[in-house]
């Protein structure tokens, strides 16, 4: 699909059956094409174990076929029913505080639960017998938003147990364990891989390898779960895409491997509503509050565009106000559109509006629609209207890749958490802080997981990779990339110690760094980094000393080691001593770019260009009129020069 197709998410549950066709009509009027459904259906449709009520669903799937629309069914496991809580009560979860986590809700389940992962087995079979083979049903997602309300993690019994095994199955020998744990520190070997417990509710900090297994452990529960489903939709509905929609923001399992065994990678998008949680500044939530950061929506559908292969869609779009945050602004009219197209211009297929109409009862009644709850149109169906006219004057076109890699690597950012040595360490922030950096000098970029081809790149980047596998590093020597290598890069093992060799690691080589020793500052500590000749700019947080072979390219102005490395650079690789951000940052990356070869387009920090195939994109998230790049020629397919406030402009070259 190299057209943006449109979609929306649909509870006909929640409404009487007598308006299910024209909610059909009408959905069709506006120009959708695709409605996703079904996702909290368990309780309605297995009422009571073996007794199935399927007539109200399948009338809902044939109502929106014969319109014309293509239905995305979901697997219903995000919530499961209340019968099944009262006959396996071991399915809920346990938060970190030991208590149990209660119906009522959603996501009220243990992903390390045998009985859960078998009942799931089970309705998802259920429901891919009776509609795997429908012809209205076009796509499956599975479940809905893993890691929302915090729920990878969970410390019941079943997950104690199943860490144990995942433990044999990995160690070996509690021999081998206790080794590589290192738990001669503070006297804490095992005997036995029956006496350990899971790493909440400690007297101090747990064992910080015992802490990354279990977020491993955790996260391939998330997998297992996952693909469970996708064999049981390969085997009774073959020929249709499967995915899931991962949260925006959410870094607690890994993202990359689950996307493997799925055809499409999708996530939801709330650009306000995870504004105010951000990492911006206040001048920055201020200045953006109504139209969310401009790198939101790109560095989130770069990311699962790359882990997707190319196949990404967003399965959630905020149309207005949330009701989640906590505090819920309106996004600036137009600005729905503009979401709409950034998705598009950064590589999604297809875009699904949250929802169709707004709740009249229960959690959600102040989370806007498409609809009002009395069936007016809300600001957003306007949007779209404008959206269905723009995609009418538009050629296809397709995404390509980019010359410029992100690595990430989720392993790294649990470790980071386990490990901060900075209570304010921004640990997955950077990778967003380097994106918006490097989006501003209108780059590119695709992202890569630890395993994957790094080929074909002129520059990869790894803003925070404290975990570098020996293999990994052997690739990133044998690429052609020039490397910009952050600060904690390499400095532990897969076994979270320390590198024989010291910081940064098997990176050692590459960058000709040796890390002595590192510290984390105060903001009062007023330190600066000076470039060249460059007058120095200040930094806080995160600092290494280093010994190094390679060229100094910038110094720390300290009343500590003043004068030592902070920027180094050997033929291959640039290497970060400290952790930048503002005006350090956007130095540091220009002088980058420009030694990797790469064009820089500097730009209004309102503005953000983007291509996919032959067209080009600009977007204004200010509140006034910008100008496009003066040397482009363009022949303008939907907006003008200047792009108005809010809106956004295509071209083609």
């Amino acid at each position: 699909m190299n057209k943006l197709e449109l979609g929306v998410c649909y509870y006909p549950e929640q409404w009487d059956p007598s308006q299910w066709r024209d909610d059909a009509a009408q959905m069709v009027e506006m120009g959708l094409d695709w409605v996703r459904i079904a996702e909290f259906t368990w309780g309605l449709i297995e009422p009571r174990r073996g007794q199935f009520e399927w007539g109200w669903l399948d009338e809902v799937i044939g109502i929106l076929g014969e319109a014309g629309l293509r239905v995305m069914m979901s697997t219903p496991t995000a919530s499961p029913p209340k019968w099944l809580i009262d006959e396996y009560p071991e399915i809920l979860p346990v938060g970190p505080d030991g208590r149990v986590r209660g119906f009522g809700s959603r996501r009220h389940y243990c992903f390390s639960s045998d009985v859960y992962l078998d009942e799931s087995k089970r309705i998802a079979t259920e429901y891919a017998r009776r509609y795997g083979q429908n012809p209205h049903v076009h796509a499956w997602q599975i479940d809905n938003e893993y890691n929302d309300h915090d729920t990878v993690l969970s410390y019941s019994d079943a997950a104690r147990n199943g860490f144990r095994r995942w433990l044999q199955v990995r160690y070996g020998t509690i021999e081998e364990l206790n080794q590589r744990w290192g738990t001669v520190f503070w006297g804490t070997q095992y005997s036995s891989f029956n006496q350990i417990e899971l790493p909440n509710g400690l007297v101090a900090a747990a064992n910080p390898t015992q802490s990354l297994d279990f977020a491993r452990y955790s996260s391939d529960r998330v997998r297992l779960f996952n693909k469970a489903q996708v064999d049981i939709l390969r085997t009774h509905s073959p020929g249709r895409d499967i995915t899931h929609n991962f949260m925006a923001g959410s870094f607690e399992f890994d993202h990359h491997a689950v996307a493997a065994d799925l055809d499409i990678v999708g996530f939801d998008s709330y650009p306000l509503g995870n504004l105010l949680g951000s990492s911006l500044s206040d001048q920055d939530k201020h200045r953006y509050l109504r139209t969310g950061a401009p790198d939101y929506q790109g560095f989130h559908c770069d990311l699962y565009r790359s882990q997707g292969r190319g196949r990404m869609w967003v399965l959630e779009q905020q149309p207005g106000p949330v009701d989640w945050a906590e505090k819920n602004p309106s996004p600036a009219d137009g600005v729905v559109r503009l979401w709409t197209w950034a998705a598009y211009a950064h590589g999604a297929q297809a875009v699904m509006f949250f929802r169709w109409r707004q709740a009249k009862f229960a959690q959600e009644q102040f989370h806007t629609a498409l609809l009002r709850s009395d069936g007016s149109l809300d600001q957003a169906a306007v949007e779209l209207a404008q959206v269905v006219k723009d995609r009418a004057v538009l050629p296809p076109a397709k995404r390509q890749k980019a010359q410029v890699a992100m690595l990430i690597d989720y392993t790294s950012i649990w470790a980071a958490d386990i490990l901060p040595h900075d209570n304010e360490f921004p640990n997955a922030n950077i990778l967003r802080d380097w994106y918006a950096g490097l989006r501003g000098f209108g780059v590119d970029l695709d992202f890569v997981g630890p395993e994957d081809d790094l080929d074909g790149y002129a520059l990869i980047v790894l803003p925070q990779s404290m975990i570098v596998s020996a293999d990994l590093a052997s690739r990133l020597k044998t690429t052609s990339a020039k490397l910009f290598i952050g600060a904690r890069s390499g400095s532990k093992t897969p076994d979270m110690h320390s590198p024989d060799s010291l910081a940064p690691g098997v990176l050692s080589d590459l960058t000709g760094v040796r890390v002595l020793r590192v510290e984390s500052l105060p903001d009062l500590a007023d330190e600066a980094v000076q470039l060249g000749e460059q007058n120095p700019l200040p930094f806080t947080g995160w600092r290494e000393i280093v010994e190094t072979s390679a060229e100094v390219i910038g110094q720390f102005v300290s009343r500590y080691q003043n004068g030592s490395p902070a920027v180094i650079r050997s033929n291959r690789a640039t290497y970060l001593a400290m952790v930048p951000s503002g005006a350090l940052l956007q130095n540091i990356l220009r002088d980058v770019l420009d030694w990797a070869g790469l064009e820089v387009s500097e730009t209004h920090q309102d503005l953000r260009l983007t291509q996919r195939g032959d067209l080009r994109f600009a977007f204004n998230f200010g509140d006034q009129d910008q100008p496009l790049p003066a040397n482009t020629k363009r022949s303008l397919l939907v907006g003008e020069d200047p792009v108005a406030p809010h809106s956004l402009a295509i071209w083609t070259k």
